[in-house]
């Protein structure tokens, strides 16, 4: 049994064992019994300083990490550019040289450039750890979302998942395909033909533009939100038109002739992709994926951290 990750940094799916995942995913199942203790807290990482540095904005995943961090003892340092020098032209290189310079071991770093995480990962010591460059990759979401499969069907092998939506500006689908298929399952994706990059094929990918088959091929539905942020041109007429042939609502679950489970990385569109009694409802998993995003970064900045043992 592989007792550390293979890597030094988190960069993607793409450059983990499926191991690696594994271990992760070992090492997550104890932290989540961490989390549900009346003290929360471990003092495992107790003289390590990470620095989240977010060239985008986001909540979720921010919250999460630093949760995390805290509770491993870490200390935390929050960078955000909208609030920095990055206003008044110095780099990235800078900018986070600069954090270094204080003595910081981990840098958890979102960009909305693809590669700039692998961009520092050649020019500095910390670890680094992705946490969205561009539309490329989003490990831990993949990460946890793949745990939240585990958990609720009891194993990723041989399952079919389906995401479902924005393919194209999505950087969690792209880490979900590595993810879902170095683990064993089989990946689907689905949505309107303007959303769907033309090379997802050659991943080995199964294509569906038909919502209702879609949903009676696959046990797990991932289904992302329109980025309406990183669409520079239309490509679909309207949200209404979305929703009306994209939408998955209760009554398109109830004709199914089986239970399938939903699954959403958040901010939910309530009323385009899904209708809050789907997301609401007994098959929907999107609050355990909130939870277990907890433990699994817990997991991943534990093992870079080249911790053994609890």
């Amino acid at each position: 049994m592989q007792s550390q990750l293979s890597v030094k940094h988190l960069l993607g799916i793409k450059e983990l064992r499926k191991e690696d995942i594994q271990l992760i995913f070992e090492t997550a199942d104890q932290f989540k019994q961490v989390l549900n203790r009346p003290i929360k807290k471990v003092p495992s990482l107790r003289d390590i300083t990470i620095a989240n540095v977010f060239f985008e904005n986001s909540t979720r995943t921010r919250l999460s990490f630093e949760l995390a961090e805290k509770r491993l003892s870490a200390d935390v340092v929050n960078f955000s550019s909208s609030s920095s020098s990055v206003k008044k032209g110095e780099t990235l290189l800078d900018t986070v040289n600069n954090i270094l310079a204080m003595k910081v071991d981990m840098v958890v770093l979102r960009h909305s450039s693809v590669g700039a995480p692998h961009f520092l990962a050649r020019h500095v010591d910390a670890n680094i750890i992705n946490a969205g460059d561009g539309t490329h990759e989003h490990p831990t979401q993949a990460l946890l979302d793949a745990f939240s499969i585990r958990e609720k069907l009891g194993e990723v092998a041989g399952k079919k998942v389906c995401i479902f939506g924005d393919i194209l500006h999505s950087r969690v689908a792209l880490s979900n395909i590595f993810a879902l298929q170095k683990l064993g399952a089989e990946v689907m994706v689905c949505g309107p033909n303007t959303l769907i990059p033309k090379y997802l094929g050659e991943l080995g990918v199964k294509i569906e533009y038909d919502l209702k088959k879609a949903l009676q091929w696959c046990d797990v539905a991932n289904v992302l939100r329109i980025q309406l942020e990183r669409q520079t041109i239309k490509y679909f007429p309207s949200l209404r038109e979305y929703s009306l042939y994209y939408g998955i609502n209760k009554e398109l679950l109830d004709s199914l002739n089986k239970e399938i489970v939903i699954m959403h990385p958040g901010p939910i569109n309530r009323g385009v992709e899904l209708s809050s009694d789907v997301a609401d409802s007994h098959h929907s998993i999107i609050l355990d994926q909130v939870e277990n995003g907890v433990a699994v970064r817990m997991a991943v900045l534990y093992l870079l951290a080249g911790k053994q043992g609890q």
